[in-house]
């Protein structure tokens, strides 16, 4: 038996580099596996909190009964969203989403609210509309510390956008923006900046008016198409990871005089057409998840 030991070690010693590379190999498998067990252990009770902040007594009525339209709850839980994120909002209008995701960021994430640099504006017009905006929003969130007490407004330029350091925020949102992108030629420069503020597996998270078919980047109608929005996500580096018809409406037909705006919640429609409009509600409108790659 003796005589056959040197010819098992030699065996020995060939297979350790080979098993060396299974155990680290293994080893990264069984972090990501934790990783997402840990997440999911976690999502019944991120998922109660992000129940609370949508039923919340301090949202404006105004914005709970558009929910009927804008499923908050259900778009939010489609892009995953978990109270210890990072979360950054391009261009939150009147704080409609504020409502939401600032109490719920509150006491272990952080929520941004990026609005356009009034200075970064060429024509007065544009720059007095930009800055009534974030007055607008620092009014609001002045007005009710306990809910929104750690919100961050950060100002970007859109010709030159940029959100952040690299790589520091878990989620990037966005609803009903894409079309004022294209038409300004800016939605190039807008995913890419999306894509460089996200950490790599971070998340973006789309809501756009959606056109019958493609559009031109001129279309002054609101809508987009959906395979054009997909288009420029990829195109700057996100992979498409789901999307939903939760905020569908088929009864929205898309050719009115005055664009998406003809409909609820602009309405901008004779006084005698009010009851017609209001029968089909706010726009059909998509709603797709993208994954920047690790």
């Amino acid at each position: 038996m003796e005589r056959n030991r040197p010819a098992r070690l030699l065996l020995l010693a060939a297979l350790l580099p080979g098993l060396a590379v299974v155990a680290h190999a293994q080893k990264p498998a069984a972090k990501a596996k934790a990783a997402e067990t840990a997440t999911k252990a976690a999502e019944p009770a991120a998922n109660a909190a992000l129940k609370k902040a949508v039923a919340g007594s301090w949202r404006d009525p105004k914005n709970v009964a558009r929910d009927a339209y804008r499923h908050p709850l259900e778009t939010l839980q489609l892009f995953g969203l978990r109270p210890d994120q990072t979360v950054i909002e391009i261009t939150p209008g009147g704080g409609w989403y504020s409502e939401i995701l600032a109490p719920y960021l509150s006491e272990r994430g952080r929520y941004v609210a990026a609005v356009v640099d009034p200075d970064s504006q060429s024509e007065d017009a544009a720059r007095k509309y930009y800055a009534k905006a974030k007055t607008n929003l620092e009014t609001k969130f002045a007005g009710a510390p306990a809910q929104f007490d750690k919100a961050v407004v950060a100002a970007y330029d859109g010709y030159k956008p940029a959100f952040g350091p690299a790589a520091s925020a878990d989620v990037v949102l966005t609803f009903r923006n894409v079309h004022n992108w294209r038409s300004a030629d800016q939605a190039e420069g807008m995913f890419k900046g999306f894509f460089d503020v996200l950490k790599p597996g971070g998340t973006l998270g789309v809501v756009e008016h959606r056109a019958k078919t493609d559009l031109p980047a001129n279309d002054k109608s609101g809508y987009v198409g959906q395979a054009q929005v997909i288009a420029m996500a990829e195109a700057a580096g996100f992979k498409l990871e789901a999307k939903s018809e939760i905020n569908a409406n088929p009864r929205d037909t898309k050719d009115y005089p005055n664009g998406v705006w003809t409909l609820p919640p602009s309405n901008d429609h004779a006084a005698a057409d009010a009851a017609k409009y209001k029968a089909i509600g706010e726009s059909d409108r998509m709603t797709l998840r993208f994954r920047k790659p690790r």
